[in-house]
C-alpha cells in the first residue's frame, strides 16, 4: 500500500515535473515537497503545516485534496496528532484580556496607595506659606497693614496671633492694626497635623 508521499511523487512523475518547477508554482519549498515524498514526517512542520502542503500539491498535480487529506491523516504517524501542535513563534508574548483586567487592578491599586501616601506624606509636613504684603522693613504710616499671601487650602493662618479666613484655593488676606510700638508681623500657617510655617515681616511705624 502507497503512502501518500510515494502517490504524490508518481504523480509529478507522470507529469513530469521537477521539483523545481512544483517549488516555483507552489510556492512550497522543495525540501518541504522532497521530505513530503519521502514520508520523512519528523522533518516538516506540524500536521496543520503539512497538510495545507498535501492538498496544495494535491490540487496542482490533478489529484481531489480531500483524498490526498485522508490519506495524509492515515499515514501521518499518530504521536504526532495526538498531541497539541506548538506554534511557530515559540514563547512569543500574547496579549490576552487576563492581561488586561491584571493590568487594570495593578493601576488601581497603584493610583489609591499614590493617592493615600500623597496624602500621609502632606499631611505630616508643614504647610507651604508665601507672604506677598506687606514686604520686609515695611514702612506703616497708616493703623492698618494689609497682609496679603498664598498657602495651603486646609491649612489655618494666624497673623500677630489673629486668625484670618483662607479661601479654597489658599489665599488670605486681612487688614492688620497696628500701633507705635509694633515692630513685626508674623504670620503662621498651621496645618491639620499641627506642623507650622512661619513668615516674619519687619516693620517701621511712622504713625502721626
Amino acid at each position: 500500500m502507497k503512502n501518500i508521499g510515494e502517490i504524490l511523487k508518481n504523480a509529478r512523475d507522470k507529469k513530469r515535473y521537477s521539483l523545481k518547477k512544483v517549488e516555483s508554482d507552489t510556492k512550497i519549498k522543495r525540501e518541504f515537497i522532497e521530505a513530503i515524498e519521502k514520508a520523512e514526517w519528523l522533518s516538516l512542520p506540524d500536521f496543520t503545516v503539512v497538510s495545507g502542503f498535501v492538498k496544495n500539491l494535491a490540487s496542482f498535480l490533478g489529484m481531489n485534496p480531500k483524498t490526498a487529506l485522508a490519506l495524509l491523516k492515515r499515514d501521518y504517524p499518530l504521536k504526532k496528532i495526538s498531541i497539541s501542535p506548538k506554534p511557530d513563534i515559540g514563547g512569543k508574548f500574547v496579549w490576552t484580556p487576563k492581561y488586561t483586567f491584571g493590568i487594570g487592578i495593578f493601576m488601581v491599586l497603584l493610583a489609591i496607595f499614590g493617592y493615600l501616601g500623597f496624602q500621609y506624606i502632606k499631611f505630616g509636613t508643614a504647610p507651604t506659606l508665601e507672604v506677598t504684603e506687606p514686604k520686609d522693613g515695611y514702612v506703616a504710616t497708616a493703623r492698618e497693614v494689609l497682609v496679603d499671601g498664598k498657602t495651603d487650602p486646609d491649612a489655618t493662618v494666624k497673623v500677630n496671633n489673629q486668625s484670618v479666613l483662607v479661601s479654597d484655593d489658599g489665599k488670605f488676606s486681612t487688614n492688620l492694626e497696628i500701633f507705635e510700638g509694633t515692630k513685626e508681623i508674623v504670620v503662621v500657617a498651621i496645618s491639620r497635623s499641627g506642623k507650622e510655617t512661619m513668615v516674619t515681616r519687619k516693620l517701621v511705624t511712622e504713625i502721626k
